[in-house]
């Protein structure tokens, strides 16, 4: 997936994956035991959820996000057999999804999707609900996370060079499954039918998390409830507000120029398979006509 990536974006998910240094550091202490996940992030994606994913980690959980399957070869395809597994019937096994990386935190999609399966595996796990007006969040899907799914959409290889995608594709099928059929049943782009799935959301997780677990968040809160929230001392730096809607928005360009490229490529590749083959065929009739293989 790194190769849908600008420098920029590149560097900073680089400089999110070094802030994990001190909780990788202690799940290599721990061994390869599943790690308890100890918080659980609810809110929907462009609701603050990139910087509660930088504010605990600052606090010292190992965290989960949306960025983790981007930037680790196998995410997305652990992801999306969690979700064809629970859509089946099928137990989740969260050690392969979650435990071999040692996370003790999981915010953002695609965990977010699976919230009360989490909690459920995880009855001592605190939640962090972030909220953000609807029209505001609609606004902000729309212009970053839906544009870069119509982005990863448009590449599609042709089948003989489908292999060298194989990452891709696995990101674009389990964002497609988690979030906009099985979250918004595909009906995203109607405002008023993502504003009832969103506020639905809202209900049911303030319905479902147990009383004293659960905090409805916003990020422009800080620390303070937070760190009260999860116990823990408030750290001296600023609470982290990354993942804004300009780096989307760079990203997004960077996603449709690579999607241009790639589709010349394609192009390109087809027509000299095509010429390839021709010259092939072209080659066993004049053999099958100099020996005489096509006579009577």
């Amino acid at each position: 997936m790194r190769f849908l990536l600008n420098a920029r974006d590149s560097d900073l998910l680089s400089a999110r994956a070094a802030a994990r240094g001190d909780a990788d550091t202690a799940s290599a202490r721990r061994g390869s035991a599943a790690a308890e996940v100890e918080v659980i992030g609810a809110g929907f994606g462009r609701t603050g959820t990139a910087s509660l994913y930088a504010a605990l980690n600052t606090l010292g959980y190992k965290t989960h996000h949306m960025a983790e399957v981007v930037t680790r070869p196998g995410q997305a395809a652990v992801w999306l057999r969690a979700a064809r597994d629970r859509a089946a019937g099928r137990p989740i096994d969260w050690r392969q999804v979650l435990g071999e990386g040692g996370y003790t935190a999981a915010v953002d999609w695609p965990s977010l999707a699976f919230y009360r399966e989490l909690l459920a595996a995880n009855p001592r796990a605190m939640v962090v609900l972030t909220l953000r007006d609807f029209d505001k969040w609609y606004d902000s899907a729309c212009g970053t996370i839906f544009a870069i799914r119509d982005a990863m959409r448009s590449i599609r290889p042709p089948p003989y060079l489908a292999p060298l995608f194989r990452q891709q594709a696995e990101m674009r099928d389990m964002v497609e499954e988690v979030v906009w059929q099985g979250t918004f049943s595909g009906r995203f782009a109607d405002r008023e039918h993502a504003r009832k799935v969103y506020e639905s959301h809202l209900a049911e997780v303030r319905r479902v998390v147990p009383p004293g677990r659960l905090l409805e968040f916003r990020v422009q809160d800080g620390w303070a409830p937070l760190c009260a929230f999860l116990a823990k001392p408030v750290p001296e730096r600023p609470f982290p507000h990354v993942n804004d809607a300009a780096d989307f928005r760079r990203r997004i360009d960077h996603m449709r120029a690579v999607s241009r490229r790639l589709a010349a490529l394609f192009a390109i590749s087809n027509a000299l398979v095509v010429a390839a083959l021709a010259a092939t065929l072209l080659m066993l009739v004049r053999v099958a006509v100099a020996r005489g293989w096509l006579c009577g």
